[in-house]
């Protein structure tokens, strides 16, 4: 399990030993940016120093979109390698795949079940792969599954998977509840707030489920 993994509820700052790195992948439309911001602006709470890369060239067309945010005492590079991704947060399964070398061993793999086929299985040219969960759970230990579409649809909007997700890895962060308020209230539009906070909820209740 990772060494971080007790939220900081107190407020204080506590800045992680060694940096943390966090790998957002999804498809255009899923909110990873916003939430990759998000992340960041809460991760600067601790204190020490936040770097944040986004790749997101084919995103409004439904091409997947990353984003890396690397934080700790110091980050030398916005960019993490290979194997070295402590956390690997997947806005959808595909995505988790393609990413999963990125995720260092003993590392955090929280994935979405949900299937947006890219534009090869659309036309007929491929085949979405079949029990992708099931793969990734053997290869990976530390594996939280979410119906992350269902929670937002619960908490109102079904545009909040992405905090849905950020409440899950929420649980294994060491950042206070209210440096993610804030970090949600500079983020998001004030008629979306409620729906926002609602959604970090159900995902920081299911993410307790290992």
């Amino acid at each position: 399990m990772h060494e971080n993994n007790v939220l900081n509820t107190a407020g204080v700052k506590k800045t992680p030993a060694k940096v943390i790195n966090v790998l957002l992948v999804g498809v255009g439309g899923q909110g990873t940016i916003l939430a990759g911001r998000v992340l960041s602006r809460a991760a600067l709470s601790l204190g020490g120093e936040v770097k944040v890369s986004d790749i997101h060239g084919m995103a409004q067309r439904g091409g997947s979109v990353v984003t890396q945010v690397r934080f700790g005492p110091r980050v030398f590079a916005p960019v993490m390698a290979p194997g070295t991704a402590d956390f690997l947060v997947a806005f959808e399964k595909l995505e988790a795949r393609r990413w999963l070398p990125y995720l260092r061993a003993n590392g955090w793999l929280i994935v979405n079940d949900q299937e947006l086929p890219p534009l090869p299985v659309l036309t007929g040219a491929a085949t979405y792969p079949a029990d992708l969960v099931g793969e990734m759970g053997r290869l990976v230990q530390n594996t939280l599954v979410l119906d992350a579409l269902d929670l937002a649809r619960r908490a109102g909007n079904v545009k909040a998977v992405n905090m849905v997700l950020m409440g899950a890895l929420a649980r294994r962060l060491p950042i206070s509840q209210a440096a993610w308020d804030e970090a949600m209230a500079n983020s998001v539009p004030v008629k979306f707030r409620d729906v926002n906070k609602k959604a970090f909820q159900l995902g920081w209740e299911e993410g307790s489920g290992k």
